[in-house]
């Protein structure tokens, strides 16, 4: 199947629209990572063979991650003339159950998570209908996808074909509008007005810094040299970030097509680089394989599109080093040297892989381009605030009931996030705090929660928009705890080539390590204040330029704590082991054993139906009976 042209484009378009809407019915399993994670395959292969069992006209495909991780595995049902439903939490057993309701023609209402009646295609906004108004019979009292609290207020651009195609089949892609973009840029644009495009949409990094993607583009395009490199970053390491992961396992192609029009924006370039974390194995295999399909069909390679770029892509993969997302760090990675930033200037668009001039993206930075390149910089502009445009992408994670991959509009307020998107707190606990920015970001109290989500905002709250993980915390969180965590992550990190990130970082775990353990001392918190100020100030890169953030936004918002631990000797939070201890309240105590099964040292005893007692010498504090316990009747001080 080669594409040489626009018409080619048109067929192969055709083609990937009969393919995702067949005239039979096609059943659709999440199977990224966080998907097989929670069974995915087996349940996959108990829909295979209830197909044939019973004989029932289907294909079972498997296609990316939707974002709703916490209720996988998904199954996505398209059924020609019927509303299109996605079920959640399918097991074997479910998915044997489910094909033969469906081969008898009846539902499992029960078990959807909700349905839809059409489907914009964001890359050139038609409007996908199913051909049904009210849903079928019990289906109609399932909420639609886009009234369904956790898509509500969702607007996918870069996320767009994550759970709606099959991510290696390069003809679905295309039949929802991609390479129509590309073709845009090879044919109908030159590489300046492409830049203006880009420029004019204010896309800005994704990856951390936010520095505008078109200036970046324009610098290296001025640069001298006949010899240029295109760059993916997907070298995602923030803990508790998975956005990077989810788009390369669910969309190769929209990536790719970015790179390609990068490439032809700036001129020159004849060989780009993927840049992918050595722990995403599933997703370097979905990317192989989608850059072996665009070799065979002409979209990578020579004269591409017919016209005359020669272009091509190749997988680096990453040996694991958080400092490898820095970007001068990776691209040493790339030449086999050893990953650690350098100085800049200059700076990789006029200086970077084999001292060439460079543009390296992340993976959602390039996931935007066809759709700006498809719809116009204006339309991208229109979204988001005065210097924030367009969408962001963020894994929620933490204490909230609907973890998973969100993308919303820049300008949507963080509580908007967590408790309309996220669906809020879980075990009626309380918020507390929300970290944005991965290890490196700030602790942000509730105080802030109407704080609208951009990267001036977040910079104002002490934080910072980074890739785009978000830990939400509840009350029972210690937020000198949280502090210490992420500096022990990130000296553990450090290249160590500079010394106030390499020392400073150390110091400031180490303080913050002997105030966990109540050995605080008076002087202390304004000791890591001064340092933390200090590493920001003189540290060479960004790792260690924003790893004072957690510790200083800790302290800004949460000071109380840091003198509760150093003056009483006390964890609020009752976190911290070495300033807390467990007792039973004998009046609510029921005697139902449940702390006493769970217990590993024999701590807690008490005849059933009467009070427990705890044996405070042999508790480890591990806090198993707290959790538990359904009475309250285990407090911890």
């Amino acid at each position: 199947m080669a594409i040489a042209n626009l018409k080619d484009l048109h067929d192969a378009k055709e083609r990937g629209l009969a393919a995702l809407y067949p005239a039979k019915v096609r059943i659709a399993v999440g199977s990224a990572t966080c998907g097989k994670a929670n069974g995915a395959d087996p349940v996959m292969l108990a829909l295979v063979n209830a197909v044939q069992r019973e004989g029932y006209d289907a294909d079972v495909v498997p296609t990316g991650c939707i974002g709703f991780c916490a209720v996988e595995p998904l199954v996505d049902v398209w059924r020609p003339g019927h509303s299109r439903v996605i079920y959640k939490k399918i097991t074997p057993s479910k998915a044997e159950k489910l094909v033969a309701a469906l081969a008898a023609g009846e539902d499992k209402a029960s078990w959807a998570l909700c349905r839809l009646e059409s489907e914009e295609f964001i890359t050139d906004g038609t409007i996908k209908p199913y051909g049904v108004s009210a849903g079928d019979g019990d289906l109609a009292e399932v909420l639609t996808y886009q009234d369904l609290p956790f898509f509500k207020n969702q607007l996918k651009i870069a996320l767009r074909d994550c759970g709606f195609i099959n991510p290696t089949e390069l003809e679905e892609y295309i039949g929802r509008g991609g390479f129509f973009g590309l073709y845009k840029a090879l044919h109908d644009r030159s590489s300046e007005e492409v830049i203006e495009n880009v420029t004019k949409s204010g896309l800005r990094g994704r990856g951390g810094a936010g520095f505008s993607t078109g200036k970046k583009w324009d610098y290296c395009r001025a640069a001298a040299g006949d010899e240029k490199y295109v760059v993916c970053n997907a070298d995602e390491g923030d803990p508790g970030a998975y956005m990077d992961r989810s788009v390369l396992e669910g969309d190769p192609f929209a990536v790719i097509e970015g790179m390609i029009i990068g490439a032809c924006a700036v001129g020159d370039c004849k060989e780009g680089y993927i840049y992918v974390r050595r722990e995403y194995p599933h997703a370097v295999d979905v990317l192989g394989v989608a850059l072996d399909k665009l070799r065979g069909a002409g979209l990578l390679g020579k004269n591409i599109l017919g016209s005359g770029l020669d272009f091509d892509v190749k997988i680096a993969r990453g040996a694991g080093a958080f400092v490898c997302g820095e970007e001068t760090a990776l691209l040493a990675s790339i030449e086999g040297e050893r990953g650690m930033p350098r100085p800049r200037p200059p700076y990789p668009a006029q200086k970077g892989l084999f001292g060439k001039p460079t543009i390296i993206n992340n993976v959602e930075t390039w996931a935007n381009v066809p759709v700006i390149m498809n719809r116009g910089g204006d339309w991208f502009a229109g979204i988001g605030t005065e210097n924030s445009k367009g969408t962001k992408v963020f894994s929620l994670v933490g204490n909230v009931n609907n973890t998973g991959l969100v993308e919303v509009p820049m300008g949507i307020t963080l509580r908007e996030v967590v408790f309309d998107v996220g669906g809020g707190i879980p075990r009626r606990r309380e918020f507390k705090a929300v970290q944005t920015g991965g290890p490196s970001g700030g602790c942000i109290p509730g105080d802030n929660l109407d704080l609208k989500i951009d990267f001036d905002a977040l910079t104002t709250a002490g934080s910072m928009m980074g890739s785009g993980g978000m830990v939400v915390m509840d009350n029972d969180t210690c937020m000198v705890e949280v502090a210490r965590y992420f500096l022990d992550f990130l000296q553990e990190e450090s290249c160590g080539k500079c010394t106030p990130c390499r020392e400073g970082v150390k110091q400031m775990h180490d303080i913050c390590k002997r105030i966990t353990k109540g050995e605080g001392r008076e002087g202390d918190v304004e000791l890591l204040e001064e340092l933390g100020r200090t590493v920001k100030e003189t540290a060479l890169c960004g790792l260690g330029t924003t790893a004072p953030n957690p510790l200083l936004s800790t302290i800004r918002f949460f000071r109380d704590e840091y003198e509760a631990h150093i003056r009483d000797k006390k964890c609020p939070a009752g976190i911290c082991k070495a300033l807390i201890t467990y007792s039973i309240l004998e009046d609510k105590c029921t005697g139902c054993g449940a702390c006493a099964k769970v217990c590993s040292e024999g701590a807690i005893t008490g005849a059933k139906d009467q009070p427990h007692v705890l044996d405070a010498a042999k508790c480890i504090k591990c806090a198993a009976c707290y959790d538990v316990c359904n009475q309250d009747a285990i407090v911890r001080r």
